[in-house]
């Protein structure tokens, strides 16, 4: 007789932790450990690491999606086009502080005047004034002068630069693909290993998403990263565009001052919920755990205030990549996310954004949710869907109960694993009313949603099967025996 699958209590909260796999979290072991911790999503970050290793990585996942019967979110986030210096003769040089130093596109060795900058698309595009940042914007250089060979720079901030390191121009739009050759090759190598999220990476235009969705073939989910100041003057758009948003503070602070990194964060957040858009939250949130077990004031904070702020999803990257406590950093993640939660100003604050429902049936049942809720003592609000879009309107209203999501698509499953509040399970379809209601009953017993007594609200629609339906809001109440009655 086959053991019963491990039981995994609902996470009793509804912002959604995204873990980064990397040498610290690959094995099959850590990634149990990470998953039992509270991780809900795995990203896996193309910019590092074999193909091999990624599929060792997904398949581990894969393993863990079985082992737990819960499905699990996994986003494959590309590298990008990330411009970068060339080498140096020594492996290294010094820029003094306001001194002269090129660019050019000299492939010889550099040194303390100049370096090859391999991009001939940069030289004719910047003019006198404008801003070079070099190794996450520890040296800055002023533009002097620029042709079609070389680039002259004035050093405001000298130092030590080395072989290769990342060049950030934040005051121009760079007229290169955000697709590179290699991410092409990683996108096809993620879409056939079936992973449920692409991150693009340095997105600057709505045509680049355009590009990703092609090649995607109309598989998977695309999240835009916001980390360029460009993306930001077209946000609107890129939003329209995509499946979801990553606010990646990690460029994003390097291109802009960073007292002006809050705001923006708040208002990429409000932008993507008003989309009904998950949003996620990310760089650096708890960075002191890559080497201590215990994080900083400055950094709890700094994920409750995104967490007030309504965000989807809070994420780790080097803490479970590649640091020293990765377990310690997704138990504190959890505990965090929980106690803002329970903080009776949460639901308040995060409605502080009005999500006026549009005018549709499906939007104004989606918002009537939420006055149940609030109303009516319920436990849980049980959503059948089957591309997820339901539950996302749902989301939107940030309700005071959880939603159990019940979907005949695995994929959609887990699709919405960076979804405020959802709770997926990938079950059967419906054919009827009736089976409705008791699905949904039996499904909020066994998931640990309801009890003997408690009420649910069924959102649906009729027929069933059919996308863009929903039309049907049910209250009903929950007995208690409907698992026994059923057979378990």
């Amino acid at each position: 007789m086959a053991e019963p699958a491990p039981k995994l209590d609902p996470r009793g909260r509804k912002v959604k932790i995204l873990a980064t796999v990397g040498p610290a979290s690959r094995s099959p072991e850590m990634l149990a450990r990470l998953f039992k911790a509270g991780v809900d999503a795995f990203r896996v970050n193309m910019s590092h690491g074999e193909h091999a290793d990624h599929g060792q990585t997904i398949a581990a996942i894969r393993a863990l999606e079985k082992k737990f019967m819960r499905p699990i979110a996994i986003l494959a986030d590309l590298q990008g086009p990330k411009l970068r210096v060339g080498k140096f003769k020594d492996g290294q040089a010094v820029i003094r502080h306001s001194g002269h130093f090129t660019l050019d596109r000299n492939p010889e060795p550099g040194d303390d005047t100049r370096v090859e900058l391999p991009h001939p698309e940069l030289f004719g595009l910047l003019e006198k004034g404008q801003r070079l940042l070099i190794n996450d914007g520890k040296i800055r250089l002023r533009v002097i002068s620029a042709n079609t060979d070389k680039i002259l720079c004035s050093a405001e901030v000298g130092g030590v630069i080395s072989d290769r390191k990342g060049v950030n121009v934040p005051d121009a739009e760079v007229p290169i693909p955000a697709l590179t050759d290699k991410d092409r090759k990683d996108l096809a190598f993620a879409i056939q290993q079936g992973v449920d999220w692409i991150g693009l990476s340095f997105v600057q235009r709505p045509e680049d998403l355009a590009e990703a969705r092609k090649l995607m073939g109309g598989y998977g989910a695309l999240c835009a990263k916001i980390e360029k100041p460009m993306a930001v003057h077209r946000l609107d758009e890129i939003i329209d565009m995509s499946d979801g948003i990553m606010v990646a503070r990690g460029d994003l602070g390097v291109e802009l001052e960073p007292q002006e990194v809050p705001p923006l964060q708040k208002k990429i957040v409000n932008k993507a919920r008003l989309k009904g858009k998950p949003v996620i939250v990310a760089t650096q949130m708890l960075e002191s755990m890559i080497e201590s077990p215990a994080p900083t004031r400055a950094e709890v904070s700094d994920v409750a205030n995104a967490v007030y702020d309504g965000a989807d999803c809070v994420m780790l990257s080097a803490e479970t990549a590649a640091g020293d406590w990765p377990e310690e950093a997704v138990t504190i993640m959890h505990r965090i996310t929980h106690q803002v939660e329970r903080d009776e100003a949460y639901l308040e604050r995060v409605r502080l954004l009005d999500t006026p429902p549009d005018s549709t049936t499906a939007d104004a049942l989606a918002h009537a949710c939420m006055t149940v809720a609030d109303t009516v003592p319920v436990s849980a609000i049980t959503v059948f869907t089957g591309s997820g879009s339901t539950a996302r309107r749902v989301a939107r209203e940030r309700p005071s109960v959880p939603m159990l999501v019940l979907t005949p698509s695995m994929k959609t499953a887990r699709r919405l694993g960076l979804l405020w509040g959802a709770h997926a399970v990938a079950t059967k379809d419906i054919g009827s009313f009736e089976e409705m209601i008791a699905k949904g009953k039996r499904m909020a017993l066994r998931h640990g949603f309801s009890e003997a007594g408690s009420k649910l609200i069924a959102l649906a629609g009729v027929p069933f099967g059919t996308p863009g339906s929903t039309n049907l809001l049910h209250v009903v109440t929950v007995s208690g025996d409907e698992l026994d009655k059923h057979g378990g």
